[in-house]
């Protein structure tokens, strides 16, 4: 998602405890085919350190270059075809699924299983991780329908929507406003719903209608059930305002998981104004499947050669939301990594080469989250380097690089060291093929995010959201000015027909190329650096690079609006 995007805010979430321990470098534990939890079945090889004649070795970059002319030509046979064939087997799979991959669904895990599959086929040790989400699915269409004093039917997504987590059923009831403040005031004020107080002489079994503002979601739908209300409406508070900032727009947002049994929609400020009006009588109805502890998974994959205390890792999302296939988000990643893998299942490289398929980044990151807190201290400080893929094959793309060394973006961030040279090996390898580039936000709203937080160094490509592409880029570009980057995104139109074969080839190549210059490296972004002969930073080596976009694929830390 776009770091200025309008994203759906999810519910707290604590990722349930599990006893999976993070992927083992060292040994190998054979377990039979299908085993969920456990290691890869085909016998190991013999551990490879890495350490190989120079003749097996590619070729040194000049000084000047962080880019090894052997790198390009493996990032060039990653092939657009093979590529595509992962896409259009996960856009099958979600045919077959009810059009989606979201976690925790039979659409991911099929997801799961073909990754897991090919990866096992081509002789890496694969990993299941498995780990709890709150899931959260609505089975039918929500309803709110006005039946007096006057008929009108809302429209869903428009002018109302379920809130995440919301309990099911279905009534007919009065519409009992709760402490409203009508007009609104000219600044946010309103505390309808925060105390008891405001129910009194609420009649029970009536629909509550509750204006946002002062406190929770949460605590608002819990006083109105705790009142015998049979239904909850918030709505917008009603101040005028830019983007996010107004308080007319649609209301979205979450309860927690298991306390609310109720229906409980968000809606804007107008229909919420209609609602209020005397002797509104009304339909309520959700149709909503939540689990506080619904299991999902990563697929972790593993090399067998290469030193195991020097790990190059590249991942991607292989979820997508549960409105459509996700191809472009995450599919196009997806495919990318996987092909890479497959790609690099002979090479003896010098240090060890890890993918990780993350499940449930889109709730919020979660798989990635677990998958890096539970790492013991010593295994986090094996992984040398993190590499993160997040749509890259966007209709209306630009080329993005994350932006490692904060000199673009004016963010207020520290990227850990080593991420600048990150960048600056993928500004390289556009550089050589002749492909323009931008940098893009680098503040860890997508799977790199927890890897930054523990010190790991981290880069990656993205080529857009749901942001808008401005005239600047698309002269640089190509494409629409003034039209999202991609129009589909998080809709059931993320199919194939959405991905832009151009970026795709050129992000997979990259992609590749990456892969290939790091497992050979001697030199690592996530090395202490040592000084130079004058003390001060180290030079010559492999290095790294990139190019921006102000933009980075947003999930909101999960919460609860006010």
């Amino acid at each position: 998602m776009s770091a200025r995007a309008f994203g759906r805010v999810l519910a707290a979430v604590t990722i349930a405890s599990v006893t999976i321990p993070p992927v083992v470098d060292t040994a190998w534990a054979a377990t039979p085919p299908g085993t969920v939890h456990g290691l890869a079945t085909s016998a190991p090889e013999p551990v490879d350190a890495g350490v190989h004649s120079p003749s097996g070795l590619p070729s040194e970059p000049p000084p000047e270059s962080p880019l090894p002319p052997d790198a390009k030509a493996f990032g060039q046979s990653i092939k657009l075809a093979s590529v595509r064939r992962h896409l259009e087997r996960l856009q099958e799979i979600a045919k077959a699924n009810g059009g989606t991959r979201a976690a925790a669904t039979p659409g991911h895990e099929a997801s799961v299983a073909y990754v897991a599959d090919r990866l096992r086929a081509a002789g890496y040790q694969v990993t299941l991780q498995e780990f709890g989400i709150p899931f959260f699915h609505e089975r039918k269409a929500p309803v709110l329908a006005r039946s007096s004093p006057a008929a009108r039917v809302y429209l869903p997504g428009i002018d109302f929507q379920t809130m995440t987590y919301s309990g099911s059923g279905r009534i007919t009831a009065p519409v009992q406003g709760v402490d409203l403040v009508l007009p609104p005031a000219p600044n946010a004020n309103s505390s309808s719903g925060c105390e008891v107080s405001d129910f009194k002489g609420f009649v029970r079994g009536n629909i509550a209608l509750i204006q946002r503002g002062s406190c929770s979601f949460q605590v608002k739908a819990e006083r109105a059930q705790a009142a015998g209300a049979s239904g909850v409406v918030i709505f917008n508070e009603g101040q005028p305002g830019e983007a996010l900032a107004d308080r007319r727009i649609l209301l979205r947002g979450s309860v927690n998981t298991s306390s609310i049994k109720i229906p409980i929609v968000g809606a804007t400020f107008a229909a919420g104004k209609e609602l209020s009006a005397p002797g509104t009588t009304a339909t309520l109805a959700v149709d909503a499947e939540s689990d506080p502890d619904r299991r999902t998974r990563n697929v972790i994959a593993e090399s067998r050669r290469g030193d195991p205390d020097r790990v190059v890792m590249l991942g991607a999302h292989l979820d997508s939301v549960m409105a459509g296939p996700g191809i472009n988000d995450n599919g196009s990643g997806t495919a990318g990594v996987l092909e890479t893998a497959l790609a690099a299942k002979d090479l003896r490289t010098r240090n060890r080469l890890r993918f990780a398929f993350w499940g449930a980044e889109e709730l919020g990151l979660l798989g990635s989250t677990h998958y890096v807190a539970h790492l013991s201290a010593a295994e986090r400080a094996k992984i040398k380097l993190y590499l993160n893929f997040d749509m890259i094959a966007s209709p209306n793309y630009v080329l993005g690089i994350y932006d490692g060394d904060n000199s673009d973006t004016g963010l207020d961030t520290h990227p850990p060291a080593g991420s600048d040279r990150i960048e600056k090996l993928f500004q390289s390898y556009f550089d050589t093929v002749g492909k323009p580039h931008q940098e893009a936000d680098f503040t860890g709203r997508s799977d790199y995010g927890p890897f930054i937080k523990a010190g790991i160094a981290a880069g990656g490509l993205f080529t857009g959201a749901e942001g808008i592409k401005s005239a600047e880029e698309a002269e640089k570009f190509g494409g629409k000015a003034w039209a999202p980057y991609d129009r589909c995104y998080h809709q059931a139109c993320d199919t194939i027909a959405n991905i832009d074969d151009g970026a795709l080839a050129v992000n997979a190549s990259a992609i590749g190329a990456a892969a290939y210059t790091y497992a050979y490296a001697r030199d690592l972004p996530g090395d202490p650096v040592a000084p130079g002969p004058t003390g001060g930073p180290r030079v010559g080596g492999p290095s790294t690079g990139g190019g921006g976009l102000g933009h980075d694929h947003r999930h909101e830390p999960p919460g609860l609006l006010r």
